[in-house]
């Protein structure tokens, strides 16, 4: 938002405040000021002048030689223009003049005669043909006979180029502020000034004639349209701005077009307040229907482009077809031209949402749509629309027709909050008076009557008391609030006791030699062929990112194994030799359409190198010696196509499958051009927790020696060595305390499809030195268990 100090003086006096003052003051109470400038500050030492005489130039055939009137003298001047003429009142540069662009005009002489003075053009003096419209644009500037009377004035002053303007960054909750209304009130309060707000007072004409009958307005939207105005002007005169108002828009960054449009833009800027003009006669039916647009309704904007809208968008309609897009743009069949002689001015509130989605889908977005986009005051039509039509007959432009159509569906009661200075004061850490806050929160326009706090309409950003309280802090300043310790208490931090067990793994993994690693948790859906994943498996069923960065990031990952490969992959492409990776990674398990993906935690395990099938085993038990879980099992797996069907294992818990380890498929390592084995494993970490003993029991050093037994066996090459464990720990009870493999045999002695397994069993009692004989039943229990339970024979 550009404002204009110039314009601000109508509301309130900051004459004399420097203008770093006044952007400082306003920055500390919350109005962040961007920059500000000195408009004109580059022209210097030009006037108004009059040219009294005019001779030609003896040695050129296109120069003039100009007597010219600068007030206190006359000086010549000669130029090359053929737009002057004798009375013509120009801007004369006198040296030492100053132009913009960083020129210097200095006395000289042009073909032997002397020349005192420039006369000059548009261009030079930094205008346009919008600022000064119908002038000669590539000639001198010769201005209306209404400078006769400022001749010697400086051009600055006589042309109102002199302004300050302050650039404000308006935050998207005070949409009050998008105007010089706004900002004068906060600029009144922020200063202690009086603020002079001006009631628009309009005549109308006195002939009977009435706005009933030219007009009726009807809303088919009300949940799109909160009000909507009009007015009727009628021997309308289109013709360009006066110059004062030419050059408030312009300092405000708005190019001027002629006094009716310049009049909806003029409000727009003075009350925030955005405006239309319909050529009347343009409107068939003499009706304003508002209604939702019609899907592939066909539509052409001011700018003279087309849009096809939809049910989405708002617009505002006659009983044939639309003529404005609602709180975006008008239509090009609305348009006001040089030979409109009634207008229609609309002045409405539109749902600011709808208004953001138009304008979007249409890629037009415009000074009206950013203001209704963050939601604007119903009770601010009334006085921009009387604002306009005041305008109209300040300037001339036309007569207003009696009457004013108002549909307002459903008026909103102001908003009313609690007000404790107590808990303002204990919330901010003050010691303000009651009297203090109210004077701020009066002058803010807020009534404070018995307790309560009634907020003006316009302030739809106070909903609570902690806005109340930022109004007060801000008015108060926040340099005045003196540094006080907390006085609340407050929560001491810590981790939980699942962070606390991740650090752990993620220490002890560390120790074990490997490195922690951290992957997206989007990927591609070719990674699942990568791995070799079933076309069934329901791992394929993913969560589709809607907005993906690419097709490499388009799912989110429901197996943390092809990221780890990825890495794995990279590493043996830099010659790594010995790598050992894991991350606790994060997989997302699709649940139904309305819910969340299940969120569920795994450590990924990868290495290749000085490593083997037993070394990764050796991890993974590690892992569970740390969550002190001692009723799992580690079997063989042969239908996971990801590893290798000969060196896969399932590690259980109990009789849940909480992971997976062993050595990748070499198709799967084909994919990923790794040619050396690699392990890995992917685990359930939520389930490990789950299972975790929370109390660690203290066992003390045997005090007692053991005895072991070593036993040689033949059974089937299919039998796992870790179901011999297993029975021959249940079978030898507790005073089994290890069972160890050293040697499997293969040959023809044992036979086809057999393999000789020998174990060794230490068997020891915490209380008592074993005897012989208690050795001697304990092993004859295992090998009787071994020899039912398993079929298998001793080996003689």
């Amino acid at each position: 938002m550009n404002l204009s100090k110039n314009w601000l003086a109508d509301f309130v006096d900051v004459s004399d405040i420097s203008a770093k003052d006044y952007c400082d003051r306003m920055t500390d109470t919350g109005s962040k000021v961007e920059c500000f400038e000195e408009l004109a500050a580059d022209i210097e030492n030009v006037i108004v002048a009059r040219i009294i005489k005019i001779t030609p130039h003896e040695n050129s055939d296109h120069l003039q030689i100009c007597q010219v009137d600068i007030g206190k003298e006359v000086v010549q001047i000669v130029t090359g223009a053929q737009n002057v003429f004798e009375g013509a009142i120009v801007p004369a540069a006198i040296p030492v003049a100053k132009l913009p662009g960083d020129i210097t005009i200095k006395a000289g002489k042009l073909r032997g005669v002397d020349s005192n003075c420039m006369l000059c053009s548009m261009g030079e003096l930094g205008l346009n043909e919008h600022d000064m419209p119908g002038k000669e644009p590539n000639g001198i500037l010769i201005l209306d006979e209404d400078f006769a009377d400022k001749i010697g004035m400086d051009i600055c002053e006589a042309l109102m180029l002199r302004d300050t303007v302050v650039e404000f960054e308006i935050t998207s909750n005070r949409p009050d502020c998008l105007s010089v209304i706004g900002l004068a009130r906060e600029s009144a309060v922020s200063f202690g000034k009086e603020l002079k707000l001006h009631t628009p007072s309009v005549k109308c004409v006195q002939d009977g004639d009435k706005i009933e009958n030219y007009l009726s307005v009807k809303i088919d939207a009300p949940d799109l349209c909160q009000r909507y105005m009009a007015r009727v002007v009628k021997n309308v005169k289109i013709a360009p701005s006066p110059l004062w108002l030419r050059m408030r828009l312009r300092a405000s960054g708005v190019r001027p077009i002629n006094n009716i449009v310049d009049i909806t833009n003029y409000v727009m800027l003075e009350y925030g307040q955005p405006m239309h003009a319909f050529d009347y006669s343009c409107l068939d039916g003499s009706s304003i229907i508002v209604r939702r647009a019609s899907d592939n309704e066909k539509f052409i904007s001011l700018d003279d482009q087309a849009h096809e809208l939809d049910s989405s968008m708002l617009v505002i309609a006659d009983k044939e077809k639309a003529v404005a897009l609602a709180g975006v743009m008008g239509g090009a069949n609305s348009e006001i031209k040089d030979n409109t002689a009634t207008v229609v001015f609309e002045s409405a509130c539109f749902l600011g949402t709808s208004v953001r989605v138009t304008a979007k889908k249409n890629g037009m977005r415009t000074e009206s749509s950013a203001r209704y986009e963050k939601g604007l005051d119903p009770e601010n039509c009334y006085g921009g629309l009387e604002r306009a039509c005041e305008l109209i007959e300040l300037l001339g432009a036309g007569e207003v027709v009696n009457g004013i159509i108002d549909v307002y569906p459903e008026k909103k009661a102001p908003v009313q909050l609690d007000f404790d200075p107590c808990v303002i004061n204990a919330f901010l850490g003050t010691d303000i008076s009651e009297n203090q806050m109210i004077d701020i929160l009066t002058t803010l326009d807020c009534k404070v009557e018995n307790g309560k706090i009634t907020v003006p309409s316009f302030r739809s950003d106070l909903g609570c008391m902690n806005d109340i309280a930022e109004e007060i802090a801000r008015i108060y300043g926040y340099n005045n609030i003196v540094s006080t310790r907390i006085k609340a208490e407050t929560t001491q931090g810590g981790r939980t006791p699942k962070q606390k067990f991740e650090l752990s793994v993620e220490n002890a993994m560390c120790g074990m030699g490997l490195d922690q690693i951290q992957t997206f948790s989007f990927i591609s859906p070719k990674y699942y062929d990568k791995i070799r994943l079933p076309e069934n498996s329901s791992l394929r069923n993913s969560v589709v990112i809607s907005n993906p960065l690419g097709e490499d990031t388009s799912v989110m990952r429901t197996t943390a194994l092809p990221s780890i490969l990825e890495v794995l992959a990279r590493n043996y492409n830099f010659k790594n030799e010995n790598v050992g990776l894991f991350e606790i990674a994060t997989v997302y398990i699709p649940t139904t359409p309305d819910k969340l993906p299940e969120e569920n935690k795994v450590l990924s395990i990868g290495m290749y190198g000085d490593c083997d099938f037993y070394t990764l085993k050796g991890v993974c038990e590690n892992l569970l010696k740390l969550a002190s879980i001692d009723n799992y099992s580690i079997s063989s797996c042969s239908d996971n196509a990801c590893f290798h069907p000969g060196r896969c294992a399932k590690l259980s818990i109990g009789e849940k499958i909480v992971g997976t380890l062993g050595e990748i498929h070499p198709l799967v390592l084909g994919n990923y051009d790794i040619n050396t084995p690699v392990y890995a494993a992917e685990i359930d970490f939520d389930a490990i927790f789950n299972s975790m003993k929370a109390e660690k029991q203290y066992k003390p050093l045997p005090k007692y020696p053991a005895t072991t037994r070593d036993f040689s066996f033949v059974c089937d090459e299919a039998l796992e060595v870790g179901t011999i464990f297993a029975e021959a720990k249940k079978a030898g009870g507790k005073l089994v305390e290890d069972v160890a493999l050293f040697d499997i045999y293969r040959g023809p002695q044992v036979g086809e499809n057999k393999k000789s397994v020998s174990i060794r069993v230490t068997l020891r009692a915490s209380d008592r030195t074993l005897t012989v004989e208690e050795a001697e039943k304990t092993g004859s229990k295992i090998l009787n268990a071994l020899q039912n339970s398993l079929s298998i024979t001793l080996r003689a």
